[in-house]
């Protein structure tokens, strides 16, 4: 079985209306929210293989929160240019390139895209994925190139407010 995380990145800051939108970091509530939403999956006990983030910042940062409380190296973080605003077959592109050893990853991106992949696989269906909002799905394959159109199995929706 191969298990899907779908993470939004944390709440950011528009102190600075001027600021390019890829550079927007994290607010101070974002970074409260990321550290309680990892411990909150640190709790259901996945064994994550992977963090694949958008490299915009505040996706970048809420890899990093997640990563750090799951004792992995922030060096480990693997960062994927187009998950940055990316649409939903972009996701399904990046999950079908995995390594099969993965069993279990992490995808930290923005909407509206990872809410409407989030839509697509299964028949769960969110209105808007909010910030660090996780929604997990799993899949009975062995190969992730099989994941587009394999069944696949709603696992949890969380979200700093819940």
């Amino acid at each position: 079985m191969k298990s899907l995380l779908l993470i939004r990145h944390a709440k950011s800051s528009w102190d600075d209306k001027t600021m390019n939108d890829f550079d927007r970091p994290l607010n101070d509530r974002g970074k409260r929210d990321a550290l309680k939403m990892a411990k909150r999956l640190l709790d259901k006990d996945f064994q994550i293989n992977a963090f694949i983030s958008s490299p915009a910042k505040r996706a970048a940062k809420t890899a990093k929160i997640f990563a750090g409380e799951f004792g992995i190296e922030k060096e480990d973080i693997v960062y994927k240019t187009e998950l940055y605003l990316a649409p939903a077959e972009i996701f399904f592109d990046i999950v079908r390139k995995t390594s099969d050893e993965l069993n279990c990853i992490c995808l930290f991106s923005h909407n509206p895209g990872i809410t409407e992949f989030a839509n697509e696989l299964t028949e769960v269906r969110i209105d808007s994925i909010p910030t660090c909002g996780i929604y997990a799905v799993h899949a009975q394959i062995i190969h992730w190139s099989d994941f587009k159109v394999a069944k696949k199995k709603f696992g949890f929706f969380d979200y700093p407010a819940a």
